[in-house]
């Protein structure tokens, strides 16, 4: 089982936290990882994109000129797609593009993202991740104390507005909950700082 150490918001050691190795210390799956990063960014598009047919613009109900004896190609709507003003062809039109994965392939990939995290030696774990007021300087203290990267993640066992709103301001900082974590953000991330409490309770979700 993988250990860590514990650190308070100074970056002073105050313990060590064995880690589960169903959890964290799992072989990194990369084609999951990739399948599961895919189906985010893919469910992430709204899919509203759309045109107008010739169908649907308006005019062009009368045939241009007649069919023979003018020395133009014969032509019926003034709206076809080859004319200024004429409707698109093949042009997208609203669509989901929602992908759906198995629920052991979703934990398969988060376990292989929380594991290379840790065999990467990017996760750092904050004993308690707290504020009493809206305070950004007292968030760019911790993180310089950890040693977080340009790129950081914040899980909290649960919601923090002081802590949230005090990481608002901070570029590259995002913060979210144990229970709402993704593999595209944890990955993305150099540097994931997950709260003791937010593990016990991924732990307690997902080892078992």
């Amino acid at each position: 089982m993988p250990n860590i150490k514990v650190v308070d918001m100074t970056g002073k050691e105050v313990g060590q936290l064995t880690l589960s190795d169903k959890v964290f210390g799992a072989s990194v799956n990369e084609a999951v990882l990739h399948t599961a990063v895919r189906a985010y960014l893919m469910n992430q598009r709204q899919g509203t994109q759309s045109t107008l047919t010739r169908t649907e613009v308006s005019g062009g109900g009368r045939k241009p000129w007649k069919q023979k004896g003018t020395g133009h190609a014969r032509q019926g709507s003034t709206r076809a797609p080859q004319w200024t003003h004429g409707g698109v062809a093949l042009g997208p039109k609203p669509r989901s593009y929602r992908v759906s994965l198995s629920k052991s392939v979703k934990r398969t990939a988060l376990f292989s993202a929380l594991s290379s995290k840790v065999a990467g030696n990017e996760l750092v774990v904050i004993d308690n991740i707290t504020a009493g007021e809206y305070k950004t300087k007292a968030m760019v203290a911790m993180l310089e104390a950890v040693g977080a990267a340009r790129k950081t993640l914040i899980v909290l066992p649960e919601v923090n507005n002081f802590v949230i709103k005090s990481c608002a301001n901070i570029e590259g900082v995002k913060t979210t909950q144990w229970n709402t974590i993704n593999v595209y953000d944890i990955l993305n991330c150099d540097t994931l700082i997950v709260a003791k409490d937010a593990v016990a309770k991924i732990e307690e979700v997902y080892a078992r």
